[in-house]
């Protein structure tokens, strides 16, 4: 397990491997979120939110950890409600600061939010839970911003 992510190319190297070598979606955003789990000590629950038809929803995709009851999340609610409304990632390194968090499980300190978006449009989004307070760093941004932009073409 590494701790840090002293080198990314490698992570998207491998993320690349797994869009080009699986055929669905779903397979897709599951062996991602297996592959970050695994891979960073730090990412204790690792999935995907889908923009639901009606497009006002997210929808639970593929993901790995405990299991949630937040299968569906209204635009606004909770930090993955948020996101969907701005567009823009979220960084939440103490999530008991935060009046609209949706929580999960008690062993939630921390939690970030990354947009996918296809030509402009918000499609789905990147949400990674850590047992630590403040675990994530640049080089975390860095590597799941990188990591939506490459998955924006799944939708």
């Amino acid at each position: 397990m590494t701790t840090s992510l002293p080198h990314i190319k490698p992570f998207l190297n491998s993320i690349d491997s797994i869009i080009n070598n699986l055929e669905t979606r779903d397979e897709i955003l599951q062996k991602i979120s297996e592959y970050l789990s695994n891979n960073v000590d730090h990412y204790h629950w690792v999935g995907f939110y889908v923009v639901d038809d009606s497009g006002v929803n997210l929808i639970l995709g593929p993901y790995v950890g405990a299991p949630t009851d937040h299968v569906k999340i209204g635009f606004g609610k909770g930090i993955c409600g948020q996101v969907a409304v701005s567009e823009m990632s979220r960084i939440i390194q103490d999530v008991s600061l935060e009046d609209n968090y949706l929580s999960c499980s008690s062993n939630v300190q921390s939690e970030v939010v990354f947009p996918i978006m296809k030509a402009g449009k918000f499609v789905a989004e990147l949400d990674i839970d850590s047992h630590a307070k403040s675990p994530f760093t640049d080089q975390d941004t860095e590597l799941l911003e990188a990591i939506c932009k490459k998955l924006a073409v799944l939708f």
